[in-house]
């Protein structure tokens, strides 16, 4: 059978394996790609901690200069795999490239625009005299890569989306381990510090781009990228945006929360707050990142037999979805909200930030203890094209819930109230996000044939 093919045909249990482990082993490498940094330069002598601290001053701006790939993958794959779905090839092509298009055009837009803004940015989310300098040597650096970030992340979900799941996963797992190898080198090596933690960051996502092209422009891949399918067609722009904007929006909000957290935490604690959160946010991670693979590994699955309309293998691939989902996030957040201090001890050795993080690690993890049941179900009305939903999914437990707990439980209990805000928006945006699903997904299933 054909890479997609497979996608219609295969037992349920062996495709989701197939699909899934790939994409998470990639999404853990990648996960090396935005934690070892941390790690090393939290761990830096005499000034690790306010390193640390400028280096999560950036990630709001990092997110949101990254979620602009997230229009073209978290849109433009789902699409390519439900035309592949459909025996639509040239629609898919169509997509493909015109996704490109809009890469490109994000790369040159994104980057300009943000070395203009970066020094008033950092200093509006919480930079004080002390972090800003650490904040500025880093995002200087980093942003002359944006181009590799928008291809390499942008176009890797292409590659799943037609079966190529094993090719998805090398071109982030050669770039992640060249990072980490260049990584103590040019921080310690070559005492370039943060600079060198930044520049061994781009080149490794120069290389993963130059993968993923490489593997979608082979004669032998199913849907190539070819030069025609370049120029920009609206309709197709705009069915990309349409169900892509859920994408975007979703991490878009993880800058927003990142600027407000951060400027909330400057206030009511100081530097040594923009440090903790910088850790707890990176152990956060290691929950939602291999979820993160496991849905994009299931992702092609639904949406090529939702674009098939086989019923009963849309319904069985969602329920394993979820199954999956929150049976990991539900143990792993155990485990940190009970074991908190080998997981913060990875990020620092400085006793003071380590006595706060231990403290609130077990606060802010608890709403990841029914993450995966949001996941399990944005996924699947991503896959099917209910774009709308997902839009308000992503914004409630962001922009609904979150801001506004931030800045009322500040005001009402301290710094406290904002570790507070992240546990009790994400269980609540959880609850409303299956309660949703769980009336919406049946309509959607009633409207299908019983193939």
């Amino acid at each position: 059978m054909k890479n997609e093919e497979v996608l219609g045909k295969e037992k349920m249990w062996k495709l989701i394996a197939v699909m899934t482990i790939p994409c998470i082993l990639a999404q853990i490498v990648n996960l090396l790609y935005n934690i070892v940094d941390r790690i090393y330069i939290g761990n830096m002598p005499d000034i690790g901690r306010d390193a640390l601290a400028g280096l999560g001053l950036c990630i709001p701006i990092i997110t949101l200069v990254s979620a602009f790939s997230a229009f073209v993958s978290g849109g433009g794959a789902p699409l390519a795999s439900r035309a592949l779905g459909a025996n639509d090839k040239e629609k898919a092509h169509e997509i493909l490239g015109n996704g490109t298009f809009l890469l490109l055009m994000f790369s040159v837009t994104l980057t300009l625009a943000a070395y203009i803004v970066k020094t008033p940015v950092l200093y509006l989310i919480g930079a004080s005299e002390v972090t800003y300098g650490y904040a500025n040597d880093y995002l200087t650096v980093y942003l002359i890569g944006t181009i590799f970030v928008q291809i390499g992340v942008g176009l890797n979900t292409f590659l799943s989306a037609q079966g190529k799941s094993m090719q998805a996963m090398m071109s982030t797992l050669i770039g992640a381990v060249l990072n980490i190898a260049l990584d103590p080198l040019l921080i310690f090596g070559f005492h370039m510090g943060v600079r060198g933690a930044a520049l061994a960051t781009i080149i490794s996502q120069a290389v993963s781009a130059v993968w993923v092209l490489r593997v979608l422009t082979d004669r032998k891949t199913s849907l190539r990228l070819l030069p025609r399918y370049l120029k920009p067609k609206m309709r197709t722009i705009l069915s990309i945006f349409s169900l892509g904007v859920a994408s975007f929006v979703m991490t878009a909000t993880e800058s927003m929360i990142g600027f407000v957290l951060n400027s909330r935490l400057q206030n009511y604690g100081g530097d040594i707050h923009v440090s903790t959160l910088a850790i707890l946010q990176s152990v956060m991670m290691l929950i939602s990142t291999p979820i993160t693979g496991f849905t994009q590994g299931v992702t092609p699955v639904l949406s090529y037999n939702f674009g098939a309309k086989n019923r009963v293998r849309l319904k069985d691939c969602y329920y394993k979805t979820l199954a999956v989902s929150f049976s990991f996030s539900f143990i792993f957040a155990f485990l940190m909200m009970v074991f908190p201090y080998p997981f913060v001890r990875m990020f620092t050795s400085d006793s003071e930030l380590s006595i706060l993080a231990v403290k609130y690690l077990p606060v802010f993890m608890a709403g990841m203890l029914i993450f995966g049941i949001q996941r399990a179900c944005q996924t699947t009305f991503v896959a099917i094209g209910e774009a709308g939903i997902s839009l308000f999914i992503a914004v409630l437990r962001k922009l609904i819930l979150l801001i506004p707990f931030a800045y009322l439980f500040s005001y009402l209990f301290g710094v406290s109230g904002v570790y507070y805000a992240e546990c009790v928006a994400d269980m609540m945006s959880a609850v409303i996000c299956g309660t949703i699903f769980f009336f919406r997904f049946r309509k959607v299933l009633s409207k299908m044939g019983d193939k």
